[in-house]
């Protein structure tokens, strides 16, 4: 959890944006909430063009304290500094990449005290061959691993040479399943043939979550909440309240990485309401570990059942509308989430509303685009019951 500057700032960040953020975070009660990682995306590099010409170095005007000093004062407010690179020659943005350097950066980046690196393949080797792109992640992972120093390695390849399938192997921690997230809840096809909404990375990611556990995540992309259609850098004209509520509690459910792209200080009190909902922040962070994954769906896919177990024995579940009117959705305990449970209570997490106990299926209306969702316990039945 945490917080990340492409969504909104692209490559114009700076020193002061990076310490604002942080004090931002902690001002609004974003690090009490559980987002601790300050992720800094492409553009911090002071050259663009090969390792050959230019050697790997912060970039003395945006950041003239330099990147230690940086991290120090992450650390002493209690966050953790993340950083960007890339096995190319250049970076997605066309700053000086890592190629055939992993072992140097990878020892600079622990002399910072770096804790998150994203280390994206989306050019040079975004049509490279699968083992190509294997071999250049799994460079850099052990390059990280010799260092001794304890960072978050997310493999961002984009949803291509099947990432899922090898990159835990690897001692990836993430790897985002699809392309760049637009700022839009439902768009027609794809952006720019291209950028993947909400709906789409929901759907990409129903045939993975077998490849998602504890310590190596399937990574849906960062959230896009509060961006309302104006971010710098990313496409998309934005979203309502309600459909970036359903993204964030999708988001939670499934296990992604909680990463704000927002400008901090934009969020008004209705994200602050979404992003720092405990009980849902709860259900991500569970330490089961077990995504929610579809379990029912209506024919004409607009509305659907997402559910997955939680460690104290509880399931999360989520009733989905993805139509463009007012649906009633019936979940039954047995029927759609194969548990034996003749009693339950449930309690809605957006509401903050406890229900039941009920002995038959649960009917609700829920409005389009809206995700309900709700934590449901076993109730013990006593004789007579």
């Amino acid at each position: 959890m945490g917080w990340s500057s492409w969504n909104n700032f692209g490559p114009d960040i700076n020193e002061t944006l990076i310490r604002d953020t942080i004090d931002a975070l902690e001002r609004r009660g974003l690090k009490d909430a559980g987002y601790t990682y300050v992720n800094i995306d492409d553009g911090w590099q002071r050259y663009k063009g090969s390792r050959a010409d230019h050697p790997l170095e912060v970039d003395p005007v945006k950041f003239p304290s330099g990147m230690k000093a940086l991290a120090d004062y992450a650390h002493s407010k209690g966050f953790k500094l993340g950083i960007y690179s890339g096995p190319g020659v250049d970076t997605c943005a066309g700053f000086t990449g890592s190629e055939g350097h992993a072992d140097a950066d990878a020892k600079l980046f622990a002399s910072w005290g770096i804790d998150h690196l994203k280390y994206d393949s989306c050019c040079s080797h975004a049509n490279a061959p699968q083992a190509e792109v294997q071999q250049v992640m799994l460079d850099m992972s052990k390059a990280l691993l010799a260092t001794n120093h304890s960072t978050v390695f997310h493999a961002c390849h984009c949803g291509w040479a099947n990432v899922w399938d090898w990159a835990g192997e690897e001692g990836a921690n993430q790897w985002r399943i699809g392309q760049d997230i637009s700022d839009d809840f439902n768009y027609p096809g794809n952006r720019e043939k291209y950028y993947f909404d909400v709906l789409d990375m929901l759907d990409r990611g129903n045939t993975l979550t077998h490849f998602s556990g504890p310590g190596h995540w399937n990574d849906y992309d960062m959230l896009i909440i509060g961006l309302d259609g104006a971010s710098k850098q990313l496409v998309g004209i934005g979203a309502s309240d309600l459909e970036y509520r359903t993204h964030f509690s999708l988001w939670a459910l499934v296990n992604s990485p909680l990463l704000i792209g927002a400008n901090i200080n934009n969020l008004d009190a209705f994200d602050m309401a979404t992003l720092t909902n405990k009980e849902v922040i709860e259900i991500n962070q569970d330490a089961l570990g077990q995504p929610a994954s579809l379990q029912w769906s209506s024919a004409d896919n607009n509305t659907q059942i997402y559910a997955r177990q939680l460690k104290d024995e509880s399931m999360a579940i989520a009733l989905l509308n993805r139509g463009t009117s007012t649906a009633s959705i019936t979940v039954s305990m047995r029927e759609h989430l194969t548990v034996p449970w003749d009693v339950y209570r449930m309690r809605d997490l957006w509401k903050k509303k406890d229900l039941g106990p009920y002995d038959i299926p649960y009917t609700t209306e829920v409005q389009a685009h809206e995700a309900k969702v709700y934590r449901v316990w076993k109730v013990a039945c006593t004789v007579g019951c």
